[in-house]
């Protein structure tokens, strides 16, 4: 791969750019996870989205490097897609009346405008990924049965973005816990949460705002990787992209460190590798030395400043 003018990707000098897989890729405000790479034109991706709308709003803005395809991805067999007033709630699920009494916001954005019967394409089964080493995936509900319907694909990737509920929005939805038990079998750990969605339980309201909460827990964006504490499990390739992903979008420069180390270990990459990692990253001028990394190749031990 053409390291171009990226200092990591240079250092690390991939295979290949970042493959990413974003499943549910209705656009939103916030910028997807790998926007940074994107930016940077590090990474592919290939993106779903079933709903016309978002889809054409996907393709007006697309670069290059993006693909976007209309398919239902699920468990392979057809299914009937409820489309709601809250495009963002469409889903393979049928929003759950009970539920939307305590969070009564949802019921009005989870409403039923039409349904239709549509395919769906098993994750292993869908010809145009060639690679997938970030699956970003939202697809109200239905992420736990893409997970078991993708092990294949899902062996050789090395992050997961996922949204996961803790309370069921939608009728016999996943929770928690089961994507948290399949992601683990299939050898991820989490790493990170990238967003958190509380909600105020009803009678109470704030000015009439849906996005007011107190404490309650409803839904949350959270971040798996493969389990860095077994790297004999990761090629060298899924350390790489592994480190780039870390470093790019999470800003997670310890588990970034952390592979380049093991990199150096193998002799993937050159012996001073750390080091020089360690002297990209970015600190903020003024502070304390932050706390000792550990000892890197050749037993050196490097200190670092505080990250913005």
């Amino acid at each position: 791969m053409a390291a171009g003018s990226d200092p990591l990707v240079a250092l690390l000098n991939p295979d290949r750019p970042t493959a990413v897989v974003d499943i549910g890729a209705n656009p939103s405000e916030e910028p997807p996870p790998y926007s940074p790479l994107l930016a940077a034109r590090l990474c592919n991706v290939i993106g779903f989205e079933p709903q016309p709308d978002a889809l054409a709003a996907l393709n007006a803005r697309k670069s290059d490097l993006e693909t976007y395809l209309p398919y239902v991805v699920g468990d392979g067999t057809p299914g009937r897609l409820n489309i709601t007033r809250l495009t963002g709630m469409t889903s393979l699920l049928r929003p759950d009346p009970h539920i939307a009494e305590y969070f009564r916001i949802f019921g009005a954005w989870g409403e039923v405008m039409k349904e239709a019967r549509t395919g769906t394409k098993r994750l292993d089964d869908i010809a145009e990924i060639t690679h997938l080493d970030f699956l970003k995936i939202d697809v109200q509900g239905s992420e736990l049965s893409i997970f078991k319907h993708g092990a294949r694909r899902l062996a050789g990737a090395v992050a997961v973005q996922t949204e996961i509920s803790f309370l069921p929005l939608y009728k016999r939805q996943p929770l928690f816990g089961e994507v948290d038990q399949e992601l683990r079998k299939l050898g991820f750990v989490p790493h990170a949460f990238a967003g958190i969605t509380r909600a105020m339980i009803a009678p109470l309201a704030v000015d009439n705002n849906p996005y007011a909460a107190i404490n309650q827990l409803l839904e949350a964006d959270i971040v798996y990787v493969r389990d860095f504490t077994r790297p004999d499990r990761m090629q060298s390739e899924q350390l790489k992209h592994l480190a780039i992903i870390a470093h790019h979008c999470y800003r997670s420069f310890d588990l970034a460190a952390c592979c380049i180390e093991k990199l150096v270990e193998r002799s993937a990459i050159a012996k001073d590798a750390v080091a020089r990692y360690l002297a990209l990253l970015p600190c903020r001028r003024g502070e304390g030395p932050h706390p000792t990394l550990g000892s890197v190749a050749h037993s050196a031990r490097v200190q670092v400043s505080a990250w913005q």
